[in-house]
């Protein structure tokens, strides 16, 4: 804006000005060159996602992106140095990459998760209905049921045989694959079903797939769907009914990422809960060189179930990666002194204001798509429970890395008081006496079969986590 545009507003025009928050989309922003590059992210982006459906194949991913940027495998080092790469590999559900900062006694440490809400088999699965071949599932995470019915599906998992022998399963992702289905009651015949209550609409215990039609014709059999899908099975697979018992399967839906809208402005992906987040720290941190303060990326599973269990933040990898940092760089304080000392970002995403539904936000403390990476201060529910509040300090702190880097950005709360509310790894994080504050897109649809993420949000995000890495 030139001065005389300037000397045209009143006083309290220019005052306004001065003392309001701008709030608008940051997409002119970024303009010729650099709206090359926020679609140029998006496109790897998509192709990560592709690929990463699953905590386990998301890790693999993690880890060849790493050895790519020659990052080593923590594990057959016998020292580490500043400027030195290196990853651990816990279980292949979770990887803590680190590159060791020329101060190595605090950690500038962003924190993501690789699972997402999906349907697991259950132990013994498979089943006989009508002439039909079923398998249980049991829901992972807070999903709404009734979206994954009518959706095309895709299996992912490992599976065990009795031998001992680790059997890798992946179909309906290719266009040639076959694809399983949950299907919905027919209009018809659903007046009962329309009067339940929505979370009811569509039972846990009616979440079964359709895995088979052509029995085995010998009328001996009782089972004979079953028998033949159990055949084929353990004809390409080697696995019996009882190895079910021994397995991680996991159904996603089938399908890739798309861009969405006239102008591609959007992406519409299952998984952006957070793999966006994944990705987007994981290529900051991948380009970083020499960073003061040693640059940790924390990819961890199990948060959609409160991150429990050996791989999830609740947990004590992070602790464990701490001693042995400690160890292998032969500094002489305590792995609580450096996780004290140390600065965090928990990476997850937040939601969207939807124009379908924008009566569940307060609108002065909601994020929008298109304007910028969203920096929460607090998560959590009614009353702050179960979240990490991070402190004025490191909230000026952040703002300073954004504003420096002159980095769009937003903030907000995660829904209206009493009627929103939801967790992070932030509390986790936070227990240790590290600052912490929640920053990542947001995103429309969350939890769904199919999110919604702006593109310049997500750049945002990459921009914001490569900032503070270097910082």
């Amino acid at each position: 804006m030139d001065k005389k545009e300037d000397n045209k507003k009143s006083a309290n025009e220019q005052l306004q000005e001065k003392l309001f928050l701008a709030k608008k989309s940051c997409w002119n922003k970024f303009v010729d060159k650099d709206r090359d590059a926020v679609f140029r992210f998006g496109e790897g982006y998509k192709r990560f996602m592709d690929s990463s459906k699953t905590e386990r194949r998301c890790v693999e991913n993690i880890i060849a992106i790493l050895k790519k940027h020659e990052f080593k495998d923590m594990a057959y080092a016998s020292k580490l140095k500043a400027g030195d790469k290196v990853f651990k590999n816990i279980k292949g559900k979770c990887v803590i990459a680190a590159i060791v900062g020329k101060n190595s006694e605090q950690l500038q440490l962003v924190g993501s998760h690789v699972d997402s809400p999906r349907l697991d088999l259950k132990p013994l699965p498979i089943f006989e209905e009508s002439g039909l071949a079923l398998l249980k599932t049991h829901y992972y995470g807070g999903v709404k049921k009734y979206h994954w019915v009518n959706t095309p599906l895709a299996l992912h998992g490992v599976v065990f045989t009795k031998e001992g022998k680790k059997m890798t399963i992946s179909i309906g992702e290719e266009g040639s694959d076959p694809k399983f289905i949950i299907p919905d009651l027919l209009p018809h015949l659903a007046k009962t079903q329309m009067e339940r209550k929505a979370d009811k609409v569509v039972e846990g215990e009616e979440l079964n797939i359709l895995v088979g039609n052509i029995p085995i014709n010998d009328d001996k059999i009782k089972e004979q769907v079953k028998l033949s899908v159990l055949k084929h099975l353990h004809d390409k697979f080697g696995i019996t009914e009882e190895d079910f018992a021994c397995a991680e399967l996991e159904l996603v839906p089938a399908g890739h990422p798309v861009d969405i809208g006239f102008d591609r402005a959007l992406i519409g992906t299952y998984g952006q809960d957070d793999k966006v987040c994944v990705y987007s720290s994981l290529m900051a941190l991948v380009e970083v060189n020499a960073p003061a303060h040693t640059a940790v990326g924390f990819f961890v599973d199990k948060e959609e179930i409160g991150s429990t269990g050996d791989t999830g933040a609740a947990s004590f990898v992070l602790k464990n990666f701490c001693c042995d940092f400690l160890k292998l760089t032969g500094k002489d304080i305590s792995t609580s002194s450096l996780l004290e000392k140390s600065n965090a970002i928990s990476a997850d995403v937040t939601a969207g204001v939807d124009p379908n539904f924008k009566d569940v936000n307060d609108p002065l403390n909601a994020s929008v798509l298109g304007r910028g990476v969203s920096v929460e201060k607090y998560g959590g529910g009614g009353g702050k429970y179960s979240t990490n509040d991070a402190s004025a300090e490191y909230m000026q702190f952040m703002r300073g890395i954004l504003d420096k880097n002159k980095i769009p950005w937003q903030t907000g709360e995660l829904g209206k008081i009493d009627l929103g509310g939801g967790g992070t790894i932030g509390m986790y994080l936070s227990r240790y006496g590290m600052n912490c504050v929640d920053a990542g897109p947001c995103v429309l649809g969350m939890h769904s079969t199919c999110e919604v993420a702006s593109k310049v949000d997500i750049y945002c995000g990459y921009l914001l986590y490569k900032a503070f890495f270097k910082e």
